[in-house]
């Protein structure tokens, strides 16, 4: 599964903007409301925060882990755009009233601006993230 077009493109957009000025242009971030709706801004608020961590492995398997606005740890895949949270589940997978959650949009938003944390882990130490993923799920 893939982002819509227009969605991809603001996000590279982004990034090329923030890459020569250190910021996004106003154009963008209304752009980004328009494409995320009420995801956008608590995204950039994530962002801010530098709420997202990159979790990466020896092997070179990465997740994304959000700190929620709850304080709640939430785990992103942004490889197939899904996030543990209810929201996503709720509005995005059963509603379809979403492309993304803001968790999942802080990830795109925190790779394109260079902010996410970075948290090297060993391959059990993931393994043992995805586990207790399952175990919160079930």
């Amino acid at each position: 599964s893939t982002l819509p077009a227009v969605a991809e493109e603001l996000l590279r957009e982004i990034k090329k903007a923030f890459q020569e000025t250190s910021q996004v242009p106003d154009d963008l971030l209304l752009g980004l409301k328009f494409i995320f709706g009420p995801a956008a801004v608590p995204a950039l608020d994530l962002v801010d925060q530098r709420s997202v961590t990159r979790v990466r492995s020896p092997s070179g398997r990465t997740l994304y882990q959000v700190l929620g606005s709850s304080g709640k740890l939430y785990t992103c895949y942004s490889s197939c755009h899904f996030c543990t949270c209810p929201a996503f589940g709720f509005s995005v997978l059963q509603k379809s009233e979403s492309l993304l959650c803001k968790h999942i949009l802080a990830v795109y938003l925190s790779q394109a601006m260079e902010a996410c944390q970075d948290l090297a882990v060993s391959e059990e130490q993931l393994t043992n993230i995805l586990l207790a993923e399952e175990e919160d799920e079930g």
